[in-house]
C-alpha cells in the first residue's frame, strides 16, 4: 500500500471481506432469531445490518455521482430474514470496491454531494467521505458482532486482514474470486 487510493482499494476489500464473514454467520440463525430484540444501538441484529447497507447505499450514490440523495432512504426496504441482506451487502460491497479500484490520487479532492435535507447540500471530498464510510461499517459491524455473541452462533474473526501473519487461503481465494 504506497497511495492513498491503494488504502482505500484495501479497505473496501477488507470491509467485504469482513461483511462476508459476518454475513455468513448471521445466516445461521432464523429469521426470528436474526430479528429478535438484542442489546444494541439498534435493537436487532436485523435493524444494525440493514442500518449498515442502507447507509452504504447512500453513500455509494453519492460517491457514483447517482444523484438519489436521501431517496435512497425513502426507497430502502429492510430484509427480515439474513440470506437476503447478505445478498444486497455483497452487492453493495463489490460497488464500492469496484468505486475505489478506479479511484486515482486526482480524484481524492473531488466535491461529493450529500443531501442533508434540512441541512441542505453538503459537499466533502472524496478523501474525507471514504473514511468516514469505512469507519461507519466497522463501528456498526462491532454492534451486530457483540450482538451475535448473544445466539447460538458463534462471533466470526473480524480483525484478520491485513497483516501477512492474519491471511489465511479463505481470504485471498474470496478476493480472487470477488464472491462470496
Amino acid at each position: 500500500m504506497n497511495t492513498l487510493p491503494d488504502h482505500f482499494r484495501a479497505m473496501a476489500a477488507n470491509n467485504r471481506w469482513a461483511n462476508h464473514r459476518l454475513h455468513t454467520a448471521c445466516c445461521q440463525l432464523s429469521a426470528e432469531e436474526f430479528t429478535a430484540p438484542r442489546t444494541g444501538f439498534f435493537p436487532s441484529l436485523a435493524e444494525t445490518l440493514n442500518h449498515i447497507l442502507e447507509v452504504d447505499l447512500y453513500y455509494i450514490d453519492a460517491l457514483e455521482g447517482g444523484g438519489k440523495g436521501r431517496a435512497v432512504y425513502a426507497e430502502f426496504v429492510p430484509f427480515t430474514e439474513p440470506a437476503g441482506l447478505a445478498a444486497a451487502q455483497a452487492k453493495a460491497d463489490q460497488r464500492l470496491i469496484a468505486y475505489c479500484k478506479a479511484l486515482t490520487e486526482d480524484q481524492l479532492t473531488s466535491p461529493v454531494k450529500q443531501d442533508r435535507g434540512e441541512r441542505g447540500i453538503m459537499t466533502d471530498p472524496v478523501a474525507a467521505l471514504l473514511p468516514h464510510l469505512f469507519q461507519h461499517q466497522i463501528h456498526h459491524r462491532g454492534q451486530a458482532h457483540a450482538m451475535l455473541s448473544s445466539t447460538k452462533v458463534p462471533p466470526p474473526q473480524l480483525d484478520e486482514f491485513f497483516l501477512e501473519i492474519d491471511r489465511g487461503d479463505d481470504i485471498d481465494e474470496a478476493l480472487a474470486t470477488g464472491k462470496d
